[in-house]
């Protein structure tokens, strides 16, 4: 028996939102579900650029912390591999 490819869910939001939500996918001629997808889509790529920035604010701080160069970034890279 296959697996089914969607899962119904129940969201609550305020009656201004719900309008303002069907009106934007009418006018992107689009369900609310293809919306909503499209919409979780956007905040997930978001969050993973917010991540990795937040990863490469922390590794500038270290280098900086340790007086790294960028030559010494390069002989640990190497190092590991």
């Amino acid at each position: 028996m296959p697996s089914r490819q969607r899962v119904v869910m129940t969201l609550s939001v305020p009656p201004d939102t719900a309008k303002e939500y069907r009106k934007l996918a009418k006018a992107k001629g689009e369900t609310i579900s293809q919306l909503f997808r499209e919409v979780f889509t956007f905040y997930k790529e978001e969050k993973l650029r917010e991540d990795f920035f937040e990863l490469q604010r922390y590794g500038a701080k270290k280098v900086r912390e340790l007086k790294l160069t960028e030559k010494d970034i390069e002989k640990l890279i190497f190092e590991g591999r």
